[in-house]
C-alpha cells in the first residue's frame, strides 16, 4: 500500500488537482515513451466494465467483433487523401526494420477506416451481404504535441466500430442509434449527463458527410468530447471501391458510418464526481462497490469472520467487494478507500461486533449509517442505487447550471472566461469558428438536438445575421 499524499484542492488548481488524484488513487503510471502511460488495475479496471457493458449492448444491434492489423500501408491510406491530411501531423511511421530501409512506409493506426475500407472491399459482392456491422478493441496511436493521462496521450484504448450498408437511410439510422447507445451508457453507467447533437462543418470529422457528438461538462467547466459516430456516406466506399450489385443486378456504391469512444472516459468520470478526497466511482462501473475495512482485528479474531461473511452475502447478489484487511490504521484505512473512489465502505470493529452492527459510509456524501448486521445486504443495494443517482443528478444540475445564453461577443467572451458554456445563434463558417477560438479559447462543441434552453433571439451573436441556428460553444479538452 503506497503513501498517500497530499490533493491539490480543486479550487486552488484543478490541472493539478486532476494529476494529483490520479496518481494518489494509483490509477497509472508513466509509461516508458513519452506521452504513454500505463494502465494500472484500477483504471483497467473501469474500462473493462466498460468494454463488457458496452459489449453487451453492440450485440443486441447485431454488432459483430474483429480485429484488424496495426500496421497500414501508406499505399492504403493514400487512398484517401482528406483522411490522410487530418491525420498527418500525428501520424507514426515504420520506415525500416533492422536496419533495413522498407520499400514502403507503414503507419501505425491513428484509426482504422482505411484498413476496414479494404477489408470490405473483399467481403462484399451483393445486397445480400449487407449491412456488414463490425466493432474492433483496440489501441491506436497518435503523435499527440500536449498530453495528459486518460484525457489525451498518444498511445490509447478503444473501440471503434465500422459499417457498410446498401440504403443510406438505413446507414444514418444506424449512426444515430449507436450515439443513442453511447448517451445512454454514459448516462446510465457513468452517471455523466450529456448533451447530443451534431458537429459543425468545422468540427466534423475530416471523412465524414455528418459527425454526430455527446459532449459533456467537467467540474472546471470545461467540455469533453466523449462519444462520436459518423456517417461517411461515400467517402470510403469510391476511394476503396467498395460496390455491391443491387436487386436489379446493378453495382452501387455502399454507404459508411463509423463510431467509437475511448479510455478518455476514464478521465470523464474522474473530472466529473471527483472531490479533494479522491475520485468517485459509480456504482454500476466500479470494479470494487464496496471496501469492507477490518478495525483492530488484531484484538478481536471474530472481525475478520464477520468481514468474510458480509462479502460473501454481498458477492452472492452481485455486489463486488475487497476486505482490508491490513494492519494500517483507521484513518488510512478510510483515506485509502475514499481516494480510490469507492462508492460504499464498511468498517467493522469489536465495539460493532459485540453490538451486532457495522457503520456504512458512503463515498459520494461521505454521510455515516449504523446498520444492523442482518440488514447490511438490502441496506447496501440501496444505497449503490441511491449513490448512483445522486452522481447523475449532481452533475446534471452543475451542467444546467453552466449553461448560458448570449447574443453577443462581449457577453460570449465574458461568459466563457468565467468557465461557462455558451449557447448561441451561430450562422459562421470555419473561418469564423477560427477566429473565435483565438478570440476567446471556445470552440463549438455541438449544433444540439433539443435545446436545453429557449433562446430568446434569432441573431448570430457574431455576425449579426439572422439563424434559427444554435450551437454550444465551451473551452475543451
Amino acid at each position: 500500500m503506497k503513501k498517500l499524499e497530499k490533493i491539490t484542492p480543486q479550487n486552488d488548481d484543478f490541472a493539478r488537482w486532476y494529476t494529483d488524484v490520479i496518481q494518489n488513487g494509483d490509477l497509472m503510471a508513466y509509461g516508458a515513451s513519452k506521452g504513454s502511460i500505463i494502465f494500472k488495475p484500477l483504471s483497467f479496471g473501469i474500462w473493462d466494465n466498460i468494454r463488457l457493458t458496452l459489449d453487451k449492448e453492440f450485440k443486441k444491434v447485431g454488432v459483430q467483433n474483429v480485429n484488424l492489423p496495426l500496421l497500414i500501408p501508406e499505399s492504403l491510406l493514400a487512398k484517401e487523401k482528406d483522411h490522410l491530411e487530418g491525420f498527418n501531423p500525428e501520424l507514426a511511421t515504420v520506415t525500416e526494420v533492422g536496419g533495413k530501409k522498407l520499400s514502403e512506409k507503414y503507419y501505425i493506426r491513428p484509426t482504422s477506416e482505411t484498413l476496414f475500407g479494404d477489408f470490405f472491399k473483399n467481403e462484399i459482392s451483393s445486397y445480400n451481404d449487407l449491412p456488414l456491422i463490425y466493432n474492433q478493441w483496440v489501441n491506436v496511436l497518435r503523435w499527440e504535441k500536449t498530453t495528459n493521462p486518460f484525457l489525451r496521450t498518444r498511445e490509447f484504448l478503444w473501440q471503434e466500430g465500422h459499417t457498410m450498408h446498401s440504403d443510406g437511410e438505413e446507414a444514418k439510422e444506424l449512426t444515430l442509434k449507436m450515439l443513442k447507445i453511447y448517451k445512454k451508457f454514459v448516462n446510465d453507467y457513468l452517471a455523466i449527463p450529456v448533451i447530443d447533437g451534431e458537429k459543425t462543418e468545422h468540427e466534423k470529422f475530416s471523412g465524414a458527410d455528418f459527425t454526430f457528438t455527446i459532449e459533456a461538462m467537467m467540474k472546471d467547466g470545461k467540455a469533453l468530447q466523449a462519444g462520436t459516430s459518423h456517417y461517411l456516406g461515400h467517402n470510403f466506399s469510391v476511394p476503396f471501391d467498395i460496390t455491391f450489385k443491387n436487386k436489379d443486378n446493378k453495382l452501387e456504391y455502399a454507404y459508411g458510418t463509423s463510431w467509437g469512444i475511448s479510455t478518455r472516459l476514464i478521465g470523464a468520470l474522474i473530472m466529473t464526481h471527483g472531490d479533494d478526497r479522491g475520485i468517485i466511482i459509480p456504482p454500476k462501473i466500479a470494479p470494487t462497490q464496496v471496501d469492507i475495512l477490518e478495525l483492530f482485528a488484531n484484538k478481536e479474531p471474530k472481525v475478520h469472520n464477520l468481514a468474510l461473511s458480509i462479502e460473501k452475502t454481498l458477492n452472492k447478489v452481485g455486489i463486488s467487494t475487497k476486505i482490508d484487511d491490513s494492519d494500517k490504521g483507521a484513518g488510512f484505512k478510510a483515506s485509502n478507500s475514499e481516494i480510490h473512489g469507492t462508492p460504499l465502505r464498511i468498517e467493522i470493529g469489536p465495539r460493532d461486533l459485540a453490538e451486532n452492527r457495522i457503520l456504512l459510509v458512503r463515498r459520494d456524501t461521505l454521510e455515516k449509517f449504523h446498520v444492523s448486521v442482518d440488514d447490511v445486504k438490502e441496506t447496501v443495494k440501496e444505497m449503490l442505487n441511491d449513490i448512483q443517482l445522486n452522481l447523475y443528478s449532481q452533475a446534471e444540475q452543475r451542467l444546467l447550471n453552466n449553461l448560458v445564453e448570449v447574443h453577443n461577443l462581449d457577453d460570449f467572451k465574458k461568459a466563457i472566461s468565467e468557465g461557462h458554456w455558451v449557447i448561441t445563434n451561430f450562422a459562421g463558417n470555419g473561418e469564423d469558428e477560427i477566429k473565435i477560438k483565438e478570440l476567446t479559447g471556445a470552440s463549438s462543441r455541438c449544433i444540439p438536438f433539443k435545446l436545453p434552453i429557449k433562446l430568446k433571439d434569432d441573431k448570430c451573436f457574431f455576425s449579426n445575421k439572422k439563424t434559427k441556428k444554435c450551437v454550444i460553444f465551451a473551452k475543451a479538452y
